[in-house]
């Protein structure tokens, strides 16, 4: 397998081009879930929810779809390219957001979010696609943290344009942005991007060529550790996007402050994968990562033991949950790399079945933690302990027992 340490022939794109798209792309699900939080609120009175919690279930259903679809555009793409069924899942995921404006019942829009989430998967599981058929080793760590970091925009700006759209309209008017947003990124995509996947790469859509890829996928031990343990860290993230509303606004009553410190957290992170970029060809993605993770343990554990002692006072649980969220900036996308790595012949199934891990696990593990709020900050701190013991479990798996240690110069 031959890794690629310098950008290669993009004829459409310079390489700050091809971030921002990737980054559009993958910033298409951050919008959809972060965009709406200030509105959750109305969504649930406008139809009929009364149990806080259950609200939660807008974000839930979404990252569903997502995660299921994953399994299937990941090996549509190993077969007729990445840039087709990008542009078909843009395509449904923009009609879903438009029909929600017309939704008559929570039941029917949790549907749609869940069909929405489904043309979504596309974005998440093609763009990884794609950034692995262009670099490979510590560059494609480096990429996708430069990713990363404009990906974490939206979320630094998201929930502030949700709450003014609140203020000036009502809900149905975030997911008409959503719409077109979708719209936009659609356009950019088959105006600028070209076709990555080299027509020798390409493998038949047979079910005995589909079910061998995701052996070899399955089979691997790094790259499935990794992408486990990345779930368990993505569920921690989820679950306080879940709650998130309840902890700022119901117990430290930020109000209309709410979406400037939850941007402040994405700015964290942000800061992070830029920092990640600037690091990772010098020290590789194992001794930041993992370093990372103890952090992430550390800091979760002094979360645990402080809110046994009552209500946390803010300016600690903005430090201790700020430290956190920092630390998972230098994990998500050197173990995302990591995972990949050794699965570039098969990246679409590949990014398939990681993406799926990924989303339906940390999906999961984020309603469990969120669904557990009593109207304390407790049951977070001990949902982020859990995943990060459980995260570091699976990374001693892959590195058998040792930590730190780069396997070769590339990574």
């Amino acid at each position: 397998m031959t890794v690629q340490t310098e950008a290669p022939t993009l004829p459409a794109l310079s390489k700050p081009q091809f971030v921002a798209l990737m980054a559009m792309l993958m910033a298409i699900n951050a919008l959809s879930i972060d965009i709406m939080l200030p509105g959750l609120q109305e969504i649930g009175a406008s139809l009929g929810v009364a149990d806080e919690n259950a609200r939660q279930l807008v974000i839930t259903s979404y990252l569903l779809g997502m995660g299921c679809a994953q399994l299937f555009f990941g090996p549509l793409s190993d077969r007729f390219g990445r840039k087709l069924p990008l542009l078909g899942g843009l395509g449904i995921y923009a009609v879903c957001a438009l029909a929600i404006v017309f939704v008559p019942s929570f039941a029917g829009l949790l549907a749609l979010r869940f069909v929405q989430g489904i043309g979504a998967a596309a974005t998440r599981v093609i763009t990884v696609s794609i950034v692995r058929d262009v670099y490979g080793g510590r560059m494609m760590a480096e990429v996708m943290s430069l990713i990363m970091m404009v990906f974490m925009i939206v979320p630094v700006i998201a929930p502030s344009i949700g709450q003014l759209i609140m203020i000036f309209a009502e809900w149905h008017m975030i997911f008409v942005v959503i719409c077109l947003f979708g719209i936009f990124v659609m356009a950019a995509v088959m105006a600028r991007l070209p076709e990555t996947l080299a027509p020798e790469n390409r493998r038949p859509f047979t079910a005995a060529s589909i079910s061998g890829a995701f052996r070899v996928v399955l089979t691997n031990r790094v790259a499935l550790c990794y992408s486990l343990a990345a779930s368990f860290v993505f569920g921690a993230l989820f679950g306080f996007i879940n709650s998130a509303q309840q902890v700022l606004v119901g117990i430290y009553g930020l109000g209309n402050w709410f979406p400037l410190v939850f941007a402040g957290f994405a700015g964290l992170m942000a800061v992070a994968s830029f920092t990640n970029s600037q690091l990772v060809r010098r020290y590789g993605m194992r001794r930041l990562s993992h370093g990372a993770l103890i952090c992430f343990l550390l800091a979760s554990f002094v979360w645990v033991l402080a809110s046994l002692f009552g209500v946390l006072p803010f300016w600690l649980f903005l430090a201790l949950y700020g430290f956190a969220m920092f630390q998972f900036g230098l994990i998500g996308a050197n173990f995302n790399a990591m995972a990949m790595e050794p699965l570039g012949h098969v990246a679409g199934t590949a990014s398939s079945v990681l993406g799926f891990t990924q989303t339906i696990g940390g999906a999961t593990i984020g309603a469990l933690i969120g669904q557990a709020f009593d109207g304390t900050v407790t049951p977070l701190a001990i949902g982020f302990l859990a995943v990060s013991v459980i995260g570091l479990a699976f990374v001693l798996i892959a590195e058998k027992g040792r930590l730190f240690s780069p396997h070769n110069p590339s990574i």
